[in-house]
């Protein structure tokens, strides 16, 4: 029996750093990976496809993405999607999955897992939910969904959403899932595998082979591990096999550059020149050292030319401290004398400054008395 385990939709996300027409790209891909996972179950031949919580960014999310969605499903009727509330979308009094709108437009392909009852499949196959209904949960979901579940000799598939115990530094939450419990579980036959959301970074946790996170099918984030997932589960008894399959079109990235030459300038601009599917990538840099300031110039040109290319390009502030301060090169085509030389070398001595603050603005001004001489000349 082979199914698609995914999670982390997320579908109506949006991300701060995404301007103009990079937003609405971002929101359509993930929409778009609704309807590819349902194409890969197809050409797979898996029986269904459980989305293990997150499937909308919210309750309140705009109707066109909720209608999009459902149609996105609805173009594989032969695959059932069954669909866990979450922590973003919990199945609560305003839930989305209770909206008018869900309710007139869902197909008979589309199954919401509201409670723990276990839910044949297929032969021999059961669903085990654990639905969030409410976003702080007071206890472990998972593991009592799975000790209210009456025994059965079929095979079982614990369909959950949240942090792991052995994962999370917050030991007092009392919504972490036993990882060891499930590993018990599985150890005695009593489940087959746990299908988890919540982590967007496809993982096999524990032992056993059998308590995976899909990760998210489209990437949300730097810190990801391995997003852009779902996984292909090969189930039988005795044997399971679980295969990750890449759905996903967009990247997240980050560089650190150490640049005090031109030389160093372009491995950078080699560096994003390289990047495949420009449209689709995100880049966040630090960047350090110390230029002058035709270097810093040029530059600034070289990340206004990629921020048009990219997604989006962002300079990630809290890791990047760069020195601008003119070589004697610059210093000395100024032609300044007298006083203004004099203060032009005591901006130079500040530039270098252990204070922040103070240095960027000592190498603020000399920038704009180069530019300003340069200008007048």
């Amino acid at each position: 029996m082979r199914f698609i385990h995914t999670a982390d939709w997320q579908l109506g996300m949006t991300r701060h750093f995404l301007d103009g027409e990079a937003q609405p790209r971002f929101s359509q891909a993930r929409l778009d990976a609704v309807g590819t996972i349902g194409q890969l179950a197809v050409d797979e031949g898996c029986e269904f496809v459980v989305a293990s919580g997150d499937v909308f960014e919210s309750n309140q999310i705009d109707r066109q993405v909720l209608t999009r969605a459902l149609d996105a499903m609805a173009a594989t009727p032969e695959v059932t999607f069954y669909l866990l509330p979450g922590n973003h979308d919990p199945l609560n009094a305003a839930s989305i999955f209770r909206s008018n709108t869900f309710r007139e437009r869902r197909q008979p392909n589309v199954v919401v897992l509201e409670d723990s009852v276990p839910i044949q499949v297929a032969e021999d196959v059961e669903l085990v939910a654990a639905p969030w209904t409410s976003k702080r949960p007071l206890q472990d979901l998972v593991d009592q969904a799975c000790a209210a579940a009456v025994p059965s000799a079929a095979l079982r598939i614990i369909v959950g959403h949240g942090a792991l115990d052995s994962r999370s530094p917050d030991a007092t939450d009392p919504a972490l899932i036993s990882l060891e419990r499930l590993e018990e579980r599985v150890e005695t036959g009593e489940i087959h595998y746990v299908a988890l959301g919540d982590r967007h970074s496809t993982t096999d946790e524990g032992t056993t082979g059998r308590v995976w996170y899909s990760g998210a099918p489209e990437p949300t984030d730097y810190r990801e591990e391995d997003p852009g997932n779902v996984l292909v589960v090969d189930l039988e008894p005795g044997q399971i096999e679980v295969t990750p399959r890449s759905v996903g079109r967009w990247c997240f990235l980050q560089r650190h550059s150490h640049l005090t030459s031109d030389a160093d300038i372009d491995s950078l601009e080699q560096w994003l020149d390289a990047l495949e599917n420009k449209q689709r990538a995100v880049v966040k840099l630090s960047l350090v050292g110390s230029l002058a300031l035709g270097q810093k110039e040029r530059l600034d040109r070289l990340l206004d030319h990629f921020a048009d290319l990219l997604a989006a390009l962002e300079t990630w502030e809290r890791r990047s401290d760069l020195v601008v301060v003119p070589d004697d090169a610059e210093t000395s085509a100024l032609g300044l004398s007298g006083f203004a030389s004099d203060a032009l070398g005591d901006l130079r001595e500040l530039a270098q400054s252990p204070d922040p603050a103070e240095a960027v603005r000592a190498q603020n001004a000399m920038a704009l008395l180069h530019r300003l001489v340069r200008s007048a000349s």
